[in-house]
């Protein structure tokens, strides 16, 4: 059995990381061209810094799923990681539709609504296994920041 937890861990990371890898190749194609073009907000971190922490957000993520998956099975366990995956599939939309549609204003209110269904997941995950929560809150707090920065490039382009 001991296992199986451990598989179930690495495939958490491989939905996650699959996550992260086309996001990841869509921004990334964008970069040197058409974001390259934009007014760049004095918030705006550098762009290297990205990379380092999208890739310890989603390790985190996948963490917390992973322990959540790891409770008992009940009706709440299976909201958790529903409203996880919820969150991951918006979190994969952003992508797209910021850098590869160009929509910035639509990205701002897709990003919200990620905001919003990160927070549901945490507080749907608190009451499973709090440190997942606490796993969480990395990710909800750069989500936050990223809505401030996304509202701030709609303003300036």
């Amino acid at each position: 059995m001991a296992g199986m937890r451990w598989i179930s861990l690495l495939l958490w990371m491989g939905v996650c990381f699959a996550v992260a890898g086309v996001g990841g190749r869509w921004t990334a194609s964008e970069i040197p061209g058409w974001y390259r073009t934009l007014a760049r907000p004095a918030i705006a971190p550098p762009n290297w810094v990205f990379g380092p922490v999208w890739t310890l957000l989603y390790a985190l993520m996948a963490l917390a799923v992973w322990q959540v998956w790891q409770a008992a099975a009940s009706p709440l366990r299976s909201w958790g990681v529903v409203l996880f995956l919820a969150q991951l599939g918006l979190n994969l939309a952003w992508s797209w539709i910021f850098f590869r549609q160009h929509a910035i204003g639509a990205a701002l209110a897709e990003a919200i609504l990620l905001w919003a269904a990160i927070g549901a997941t945490t507080l749907v995950f608190s009451r499973i296994a709090p440190a997942a929560a606490w796993l969480m809150a990395p990710y909800w707090a750069w989500v936050s920041f990223a809505c401030v920065l996304n509202r701030a490039y709609s303003r300036l382009n």
